[in-house]
């Protein structure tokens, strides 16, 4: 009987290194707990119960498994490197970012430049013959594989499982007869049909598939109202094979499951989860999970615009055969999300993915992501010892805006509302020479520096329309300013950004009008650091930055 990537404690030598280092921290000091009353986002009310989402950060696309007594999961990251995120958990509520499985995107010289929205799209996480497997898709090129002994790294380099345009969300399935099976979605712009799910016989490694051309098992165009039906997740129980999956798209879906006797099918579906009378827009696309004590439940994503696709958890329970996800709703046998709940696992500490950084480590934050595939070039943490430098990159000169720059670093939006505090120092910039902080989307914003002739600017700057080419209109808001300067970012629930300066960190003045922030390329808007320039070739300046401090006030 195969189930969703379970296995008993003992068989996991494999996956035993992660658990003992997160287990040293099984009981968190009081000084610890005290610092997370001050993040922006925490999921656990501390009574028993969580709130949802138990990640209000864009983690979209989320599959997860249960090795022995730990959680993992992972997750879409599209352009942005290092991809896949990891995170590890004890009771599916309190979450850690441990690393990621892919360094850089192949091909490397492809993704050296930043392709917005492209990249890794839905991937499948499983635990297999002794190790942890990422199945994900690049809609462009393939569907990738890579293994790893433990869970937060090493991972082996992508290998091309199958090569082709318009595939996408890749779910394998080892069944009890030794054979394995690969199913898949279909991206219309690519290949030019979607809405339909293809099952390939597949080598028990994932070496290769063993069917080219593949067998249609379930054809949302024929079934009443349904529309971009992708994401599955392929799960057997009881004798029975089920295909999680959602349709209706990321903003209005539903949660749907098939299920037959036979892989091949036919397959009887039915809606296990929609928004019902929650709040919960498009509830869907996610994982299946049991917990030690047999509860089922299932990790979803909601798509909130400018936040991104956040991860969602919700109980899960069987009815004839059938899941019901989340709470009992207006329709029978149909389930909604729920806004709290008891958590799966009781005693665990308080945990919430890394956000600050104070750049007095060897190496960056595990938050931190670059728009492209990144150069040893770009940032030092050791020239100046305690503070992150970032090497002035010039622009690409077909565009020279901001956010066409590769080097750009920056993080998830972490909840509704939060501040970012920095201070900065711009050190020997040339004319068209800017740097500071951003809030990176397709409509973006940003406050800092800028070299005009001899003088050194303080400038407020905005890009709009929200198109891949847009206009940057900067306003200076000192003619002077000194080239050290602490600036904040303040987000309001919304996704309303407010940018302020301060000389002596202690009076801010607020700069510019409110600055609305929209959605990415398929993903949530980003805030982090730039440095850019305008001429290749030029004496190279640089960004020093002090500290990047996200809180909740």
């Amino acid at each position: 009987m195969i189930r969703p990537s379970y296995r008993s404690a003992a068989a996991l030598a494999g996956a035993v290194l992660l658990p003992m280092l997160l287990a040293a921290c099984a009981t968190a000091p009081r000084a610890q707990q005290a610092s997370l009353a001050n993040e922006p986002w925490v999921a656990d009310l501390g009574d028993g119960r969580y709130k949802n989402p138990v990640l209000h950060a864009d983690y979209s696309d989320p599959d997860a498994i249960r090795v022995g007594d730990m959680y993992y999961m992972t997750s879409s990251s599209f352009n942005s490197v290092p991809g896949l995120p990891l995170l590890a958990s004890r009771d599916l509520v309190n979450w850690e970012l441990v690393g990621h499985a892919l360094p850089k995107l192949v091909p490397a010289e492809h993704f050296a430049t930043p392709r917005l929205g492209d990249g890794v799209w839905a991937p499948c996480l499983r635990y297999h013959d002794g190790k942890f497997w990422i199945f994900y898709p690049d809609p462009d090129y393939g569907i990738y594989v890579i293994t790893a002994d433990n869970f937060a790294g090493p991972w082996s380099e992508p290998h091309l499982l199958l090569a082709g345009k318009g595939l996408e969300d890749p779910t394998p399935l080892w069944d009890d007869d030794g054979n394995a099976w690969l199913l898949h979605g279909w991206v219309k712009s690519r290949a030019g049909i979607n809405n339909l799910l293809t099952l390939r016989r597949m080598a028990p490694d994932a070496s290769r598939v063993l069917d080219e051309q593949g067998e249609t098992i379930i054809d949302g165009s024929k079934l009443p109202g349904y529309r971009t039906l992708e994401g599955p997740k392929f799960y057997k129980q009881d004798g029975w094979y089920y295909v999680f999956a959602p349709a209706g798209g990321v903003e209005e879906g539903w949660q749907a499951v098939f299920r037959s006797r036979s892989i091949h099918g036919p397959y009887e579906v039915r809606t296990v989860m929609d928004q019902g009378k929650s709040p919960i827009n498009g509830p869907h696309q996610g994982a299946w999970v049991r917990a030690q004590d047999g509860s089922d439940w299932f990790l979803h994503f909601q798509d909130k615009n400018a936040y991104g696709r956040v991860v969602h958890l919700q109980p899960m329970r069987w009815a004839d055969g059938w899941p019901v996800i989340g709470e009992d709703g207006p329709h029978p046998g149909t389930g909604q999300p729920v806004l709290t709940h008891a958590k799966p696992v009781q005693g665990m500490p308080v945990k919430v993915p890394a956000t600050s950084d104070e750049f007095d480590a060897p190496t960056l934050g595990l938050q931190w992501q670059w728009n492209a595939n990144s150069q040893p070039g770009w940032y030092s943490l050791s020239e100046r010892p305690g503070m992150l430098r970032l090497h002035t990159i010039a622009a690409p000169e077909a565009t020279g805006y901001v956010r066409a720059t590769p080097s750009i670093l920056s993080q998830k939006l972490p909840a509704p509302a939060f501040v970012v505090n920095t201070h900065v120092q711009f050190n020997d910039a040339v004319d068209g020479d800017r740097a500071g902080l951003i809030v990176n989307a397709m409509q973006y914003a940003w406050i800092g520096l800028r070299k005009a002739g001899d003088a050194t600017q303080l400038v407020y700057t905005t890009c709009s329309p929200a198109k891949m080419r847009c206009t940057e209109t900067p306003s200076v808001i000192l003619d002077h300013a000194p080239s050290s300067l602490y600036l904040r970012m303040q987000m309001a629930d919304g996704a309303v950004a407010s940018f302020a300066y301060s000389l002596d960190n202690a009076n801010f003045i607020t700069v510019g009008q409110p600055f609305s922030v929209s959605k990415g390329r398929w993903v949530g808007a980003q805030v982090g650091l730039f440095s850019v320039g305008d001429k290749p070739g030029a004496k190279q300046s640089s960004l020093d930055v002090d500290y990047f401090r996200v809180t909740a006030h």
